[in-house]
C-alpha cells in the first residue's frame, strides 16, 4: 500500500461525514440531524450509562449467538462436505432454513419458547447456521485429497490433520463467514431485542422510533458500526494476515 493509499480511509470518511453535513444543512429538518447534532446525543447517552448498558446487552447476544452458530456450522459443514451421502440427504433441509425469513424464525421462536433470552439466542443461531453451513460446505468441498492422503500416510491424528492441513485451505471460508455472519447476526439480533427484550440497541432503536428521534436513532446505530469495525481492524485482520503467513 502506497503512502497516498493510506490516507484513503480518512479522506473517504472525512467525505462522507462533509456530504452528510451538507444534506442536513440543505433539508433543514429533524429527519436528518447533522453529524455535530448526532455526535451530541451520543455523548451524552453515552455518559448517562444508557449507551454502554444497551450496547453491552446486545453484544452479549452476539458474542454467544455468533460461537453457538460458527462451531456447529463448521462442524455440520466439514461433514456435508466431505461426505456426499449426508450432503444428499440435507441439502433440502439447508434450502428451506436458508429462505425462511428471519421474521418468521423469531416470532415462531418467542411463541413456542416465551420471551427469554434463550429464545433469543436460539433465534439468532437459526438464522445464522444455514449460512455457516453452506459457506465451510463449499470450502470441504475443495480440499486437496492428495495432503488428506498424505496426513493419513504419516499417520497424523485427527487434531493434527484438521489443525495443519484441513485449516489452512478452510480459512478462507472461515473468514467469509465470520465477517458475513457479524454482519447478518446483529441485524437479526436488533428484530429480536425489538420484539421481546426489554434492553439492548433493538429495544433503544424501536423506543426512539416511537419518538421519531432520529438523531438517538443514528447515535445508537453509530456506535455498534464502531464496535464492529473495532473487532474488524483488531481481531479479524490480524488473525487474517497471521494465519496467511504460510503462503509467503
Amino acid at each position: 500500500m502506497s503512502k497516498l493509499q493510506q490516507f484513503f480511509p480518512a479522506l473517504s470518511l472525512a467525505v462522507f461525514i462533509a456530504l452528510w453535513q451538507g444534506a442536513a444543512w440543505v433539508l433543514d429538518s429533524n429527519l436528518l440531524p447533522s453529524p455535530m447534532t448526532v455526535a451530541g446525543v451520543f455523548w451524552l447517552e453515552l455518559v448517562s450509562g444508557q449507551l454502554t448498558y444497551h450496547l453491552g446487552s446486545t453484544l452479549i447476544r452476539l458474542i454467544v449467538s455468533f460461537t453457538i452458530a460458527m462451531l456447529l456450522g463448521s462442524a455440520i459443514g466439514l461433514a456435508l462436505g466431505r461426505n456426499k451421502n449426508l450432503n444428499a440427504f440435507f441439502d433440502n433441509w439447508l434450502v428451506i432454513f436458508l429462505n425462511i425469513p428471519a421474521l418468521v424464525t423469531i416470532i415462531l421462536c418467542y411463541v413456542w419458547f416465551g420471551l427469554s433470552e434463550t429464545s433469543a439466542i436460539l433465534a439468532v443461531v437459526i438464522n445464522k447456521l444455514p449460512n455457516v453451513i453452506v459457506t465451510i460446505r463449499e470450502g470441504a468441498r475443495t480440499l486437496d485429497q492428495d495432503l488428506l492422503d498424505m496426513a493419513r500416510c504419516y499417520r497424523l491424528s485427527r487434531i493434527d490433520t484438521l489443525k495443519h492441513v484441513i485449516w489452512p485451505q478452510l480459512h478462507p471460508f472461515m473468514m467469509s463467514a465470520t465477517r458475513s455472519g457479524l454482519a447478518l447476526i446483529w441485524k437479526i439480533i436488533l428484530i429480536v431485542e425489538l420484539l421481546g427484550r426489554n434492553n439492548g440497541v433493538g429495544f433503544q432503536l424501536h423506543l426512539y422510533f416511537q419518538l421519531f428521534d432520529v438523531a438517538s436513532i443514528l447515535a445508537y446505530s453509530i456506535a455498534f458500526v464502531i464496535v464492529i469495525q473495532g473487532i474488524e481492524h483488531s481481531i479479524l485482520k490480524p488473525l487474517d494476515k497471521q494465519s496467511q503467513r504460510w503462503r509467503r
